[in-house]
């Protein structure tokens, strides 16, 4: 253990301060991941003012099954506002902020490592709880405050820019839904008058119109479709999606089999799981290379994922494939409209024949091509923030890693 290793027992101590008043009423929960909640938990008829209540840069925590869960639930509360949490947890604070950050130690709780020993420790009971007395007793490294502050600054500026590009992909993912809501549930699509095509045409430098008139807007002729029980645009059909894709299930594990991508198997197999899209692990050969939409058959059934790479598709998961690549997305998005509760399935499952009935809504190419193209550019800037995130990650767990060797 280096020389600057503390015992955490010498830098905080326990707090106890109850709701007797009940002027407190934001009463929080405590998740595995380190986080607090706003509490969903029914307390009619509970008696509040035996809840603790917690303050600014104090700390929540359970010592209960954390040898069961691998994780030991603690976070650090950051609001002005003081909230309320369950008796059960105990809260605890830094003696001297003079010496320790709060922060710092959040870092420190944040680490797999610690987790780890805790988990070790955690030896009371059939699930595996924590004394607080192990607790106590574990240690961490205590650099100069000066050193601390430069470390929480720096992991911070990290975790700005992973909130940022989550913001951001999410305002993308949302303007995508806008534009495909617009176009195929509004059927306000841009079209071009005869004027407008004119103007491009005798245009010297042939640069599109900013701005179109929209079909339903502009007069564009509807028709009434008594399946759907409303008006479509005409020249727009409902179609079996076998007749504009190929279906099928996913069979059994290759033998070719790892659990981290490497130089030799570089291909992902999914299943029909929910985690991580499903990702299972890798394989060296794929089985579907051209755009794609799996569709987990059990469990979560319905749920999508786009597939745009080759990979291997496994254990109840159907995939189907768009006879064009442009169609891929939008039959994505149709797709996962759909209702796949009333699929009628004694076993509660999906299959391809069941899936092979469900018909689809069908425009013209040509606007599935302009949709294509313009959804296209928003994924490209999705995938690219989502690798720039990934790095973002990498470069948190190097920081955190790094706290072990500061001095």
């Amino acid at each position: 253990m280096h020389s600057n290793y503390k015992r955490l027992g010498d830098y905080i101590r326990l707090v106890d301060e109850r709701n007797r008043n009940l002027e407190i009423s934001n009463l929080a929960g405590l998740t595995i991941n380190k986080n607090f909640i706003t509490s969903v938990a029914n307390v009619v008829g509970t008696d509040m003012s035996t809840y603790k209540i917690i303050r600014k840069n104090q700390f929540a925590c359970s010592v209960m099954q954390v040898r069961r869960d691998k994780k030991m639930p603690v976070a650090l509360w950051k609001k002005n506002e003081p909230g309320i949490i369950s008796q059960a947890y105990p809260i605890f604070e830094i003696v001297d902020e003079g010496s320790l950050s709060p922060d710092y130690l959040m870092m420190w709780f944040t680490r797999s490592e610690f987790d780890r020993e805790a988990c070790f420790l955690a030896v009371g009971g059939v699930r595996g709880s924590l004394e607080w007395e192990d607790f106590l007793n574990m240690k961490f490294p205590l650099p100069s405050l000066e050193k601390q502050k430069e470390i929480v600054a720096e992991y911070q500026a990290v975790e700005q820019r992973i909130l940022l590009n989550k913001k951001l992909c999410w305002k993308l993912e949302e303007t995508a839904q806008t534009i495909y809501k617009h176009w195929f549930e509004d059927f306000e699509f841009p079209v071009e008058n005869k004027e407008e095509r004119t103007k491009s045409k005798e245009s010297h430098n042939h640069q599109p119109s900013t701005t179109h008139p929209t079909y339903k807007s502009s007069g564009g002729k509807m028709v009434y479709n008594e399946e759907l029980g409303k008006e479509i645009p005409e020249g727009w059909n409902l179609q079996p999606i076998k007749e504009i894709a190929t279906l099928s299930a996913g069979g059994d594990r290759p033998n070719v089999f790892s659990n981290i991508k490497s130089t030799e198997c570089r291909i992902p197999i999914y299943s029909n799981g929910v985690t991580d899209e499903g990702l299972y692990g890798f394989t060296n050969e794929a089985k579907i290379f051209k755009k794609s939409i799996s569709i987990s058959a059990r469990g979560t059934i319905g749920f999508c994922v786009l597939r745009d790479e080759p990979f291997v598709p496994i254990v109840r998961l159907i995939v189907v494939i768009p006879n064009e690549d442009f169609f891929a997305k939008y039959l994505f998005d149709y797709i996962n409209k759909f209702e796949f509760d009333d699929s009628g399935s004694v076993q509660n499952q999906l299959t391809v024949p069941q899936l092979t009935a469900f018909k689809i809504l069908i425009p013209q190419n040509e606007i599935v091509k302009k949709y294509d193209g313009i959804i296209g550019n928003l994924i490209k800037k999705i995938k690219l923030i989502t690798r720039q995130t990934q790095k973002f990650e990498e470069l948190k767990s190097l920081l955190l890693g790094k706290m072990a060797v500061e001095n």
